[in-house]
C-alpha cells in the first residue's frame, strides 16, 4: 500500500488525501450553490468642478487646443465654421443641400432594395416549406410501410 505524508491514499476511507485537504485549514470554506461575491470597495469620486473652474479652464485654453480642433472639419472656412462672405455662405448651403439630396436618394434606393430582398426571402421561405412538405409526403409513408412489414 502506498503511504504519503497526507495519510493513506488507498485506504478504506479514513485519512485519505482528499479528506485531509477538504478538512484542513489550507482551503477556504466553500459554500455550494452560493454565487455571492465579495464587493470591491472603490475609492470615492472626486467632486466635479464648479462652473467657475470650467469657465476658467476654457478661457485659459488656446484656440489650437485639441478640445476645439478635434471635431472641427479641416476645410471649414473661418474660426466659427461658417463662411463670412454671403456668397460663400450661399455656396456652402447649396453644397450641403446637394449632399443631403444625394444621401436621401441613396437611402430611398437602399430602402427599395431592402424591401425587394425581404420579399425574395419570403418567397424562398414559402418554396422551402412546400419542398419540405413534398419530401415528408414522399419519405414518411414509405418509412411507415417499411417499419410495419
Amino acid at each position: 500500500m502506498c503511504r504519503s505524508s497526507l495519510g493513506e491514499r488507498n485506504g478504506p476511507g479514513k485519512g485519505r488525501a482528499v479528506d485531509v485537504l477538504v478538512n484542513s485549514s489550507l482551503l477556504p470554506p466553500v459554500e455550494m450553490g452560493s454565487k455571492a461575491k465579495k464587493r470591491v470597495v472603490l475609492p470615492t469620486r472626486p467632486a466635479p468642478p464648479t462652473v467657475e473652474q470650467i469657465l476658467e479652464d476654457v478661457r485659459g485654453a488656446s484656440a489650437e487646443d485639441p478640445v476645439f480642433t478635434a471635431l472641427a472639419p479641416e476645410d471649414s472656412p473661418g474660426p466659427s465654421g461658417r463662411a463670412e462672405n454671403p456668397e460663400d455662405q450661399q455656396e456652402q448651403l447649396y453644397q450641403q443641400s446637394r449632399a443631403y439630396m444625394a444621401a436621401n436618394q441613396r437611402l430611398q434606393q437602399a430602402g427599395d432594395e431592402l424591401r425587394q430582398r425581404c420579399e425574395d426571402l419570403r418567397r424562398a421561405g414559402q418554396e422551402l416549406e412546400q419542398d419540405i412538405g413534398q419530401v415528408k409526403r414522399v419519405v414518411l409513408p414509405g418509412a411507415a410501410a417499411a417499419s410495419l412489414g
